[in-house]
């Protein structure tokens, strides 16, 4: 095992993928070494680690793809609706959520049904099955931040968690998002 020390507030150099040839601004911190800079560095740690983090979620086999089962949320809490309104909603091509539905129809997570406004198309809708895969999911996430947090004080988490939620509606002000009108579970 390597150990290494590492000075809090500072940046590790162990992390920089800039290597001899490479320039350093290719590295997580973009060569920046202001808070913004920081803090879009941890921004591409974090999305690295979420990919590692899912594969910790302990929810057994769904029977679907882990991104097929995140069409969940949004069709528990906005209803069932057409594949292409899904596309949009997670901003996602159509094509792979139309193979990411087949999933869940195949798992009986989800169930296909008659759209009332044209008998033609289709909607998709969350069965009970797919209800059940939800809180499975969102219990095992909240048991995995609750064991990375443990050691952190209340305040602090409180504190973080309002800071990462004003932080994501500043994001999705600027994309153009209305963050009131969309719940938190549905990205």
């Amino acid at each position: 095992m390597i150990e290494r020390t590492v000075t809090i507030g500072q940046p590790d150099p162990a992390r920089s993928l800039a290597s001899p040839g490479c320039p350093a601004s290719v590295g997580y911190d973009g060569g920046q070494d202001d808070a913004t800079g920081r803090l879009a560095g941890e921004l591409v740690r974090f999305a690295r680690l979420g990919a590692r983090a899912k594969g910790m979620l302990n929810v057994g086999d769904l029977g679907a793809e882990f991104s097929a089962l995140m069409l969940l949320f949004p069709l528990r809490h906005l209803g069932p609706m057409r594949v292409t309104d899904l596309a949009e909603v997670k901003h996602a091509d159509p094509s792979t959520v139309s193979r990411q539905a087949a999933q869940l129809v195949k798992a009986g997570l989800a169930r296909r049904e008659a759209d009332p406004v044209d008998g033609r198309a289709s909607r998709l809708a969350v069965t009970e099955a797919g209800m059940a895969a939800c809180r499975r999911l969102a219990e095992a996430r909240h048991a995995l931040l609750s064991h990375v947090l443990s050691d952190w004080p209340p305040e602090r988490v409180d504190t973080f968690a309002g800071l990462f939620a004003e932080f994501n509606s500043s994001v999705e002000e600027r994309l153009g998002g209305d963050s009131a009108a969309t719940p938190r579970e549905i990205a």
